[in-house]
């Protein structure tokens, strides 16, 4: 039955308790997009703390190369 089909009787609208389930609903959906906007948002500083420890990572093998090459 299509909404065309449906009789007006039938297509009231929802009732207090149905309400509050969508309103709940639509709230959660919308902290949801929230989120993942953040989380998208937070895309660059995961790149530069990677950077930094890349970054982090080469030196340490540099300092441990230069002590095996000049042994105390």
């Amino acid at each position: 039955m299509t909404i065309a089909e449906t009789p007006a009787q039938e297509r009231r609208p929802p009732d207090g308790a149905a309400t509050v389930r969508l309103e709940r609903c639509v709230a959660h959906t919308l902290r949801v997009i929230a989120a993942a906007r953040t989380e998208r948002e937070a895309a660059p500083v995961k790149a530069a703390r990677r950077q930094l420890a890349e970054i982090y990572g080469v030196t340490r093998l540099s300092r441990r190369l230069e002590r095996g090459r000049h042994p105390a």
